[in-house]
């Protein structure tokens, strides 16, 4: 399952035209701030998802009946791009558990790249909801590796993908391979460029959260 959230979000249309404009772009704190709104929004909806259980909580006054998340998420993301969005789940699901994988393009010479993890920090993900956050779903490639190997130490019984722009050609990489996924979109392009950025897109979401890297 795919969700646009721009379809039905006025607001989130705005946050996205911010992150995409390239005079916008040059306050770093707004643009980390905006992805971060996105990822507030995509935390409510997928909390309406999840399972909830009744609980007697005690008040000033007598005991009221009340509805509570029956489990807690586990929230994971790509470093270093996907930080502002997992902020924004994590605002949310403020008890949640929380996962790191370090996925990147490692460029060669000709052009092509592969994608290289060198680093994962996770709890148990056994039958847990699993939510993954990264601002860009371009070709698919880092997503679909991070969800495997994720799997090799458990199964989720749930997965959430998270993203604030997504490409139609990445969606369809991703939808092949994880089929049970539910990929929350920011909003959706259909270009991908032979480099494998997305047209129109927003340039490097890592960079323009966190400053220039040093490209391998």
């Amino acid at each position: 399952m795919v969700i646009n959230l721009s379809k039905e979000h006025s607001l989130v249309t705005n946050w996205l035209s911010e992150i995409r404009d390239t005079t916008v772009q040059k306050d770093r704190m707004r643009f980390r701030r905006n992805l971060e709104r996105i990822g507030e929004v995509a935390a409510y909806h997928i909390s309406k998802e999840m399972p909830v259980k009744e609980v007697e909580i005690e008040t000033p006054l007598g005991i009221a009946n009340c509805k509570v998340l029956a489990e807690q998420p586990v929230l994971t993301t790509i470093l270093r791009a996907g930080l502002p969005l997992h902020q924004g789940l994590l605002n949310y699901f403020d008890k949640a558990d929380n996962a790191f994988v370090s996925a990147y393009r490692k460029h060669h010479k000709d052009g092509s790249f592969e994608i290289s993890l060198e680093y994962f920090s996770s709890p148990e993900v056994e039958d847990r909801i699993v939510i993954l956050s990264d601002p860009m779903l371009a070709t698919g490639a880092s997503l679909v590796k991070t969800i495997q190997f994720l799997r090799e130490e458990g199964e989720p019984k749930t997965i959430h993908i998270v993203v604030a722009i997504a490409c139609t050609t990445g969606i369809e990489v991703v939808r092949r391979n994880i089929p049970s996924a539910t990929i929350w979109c920011g909003d959706i392009d259909d270009e991908l460029t032979a480099k494998g950025y997305i047209v129109p897109g927003l340039g490097d979401a890592g960079d323009l959260a966190y400053g220039v890297k040093i490209q391998s």
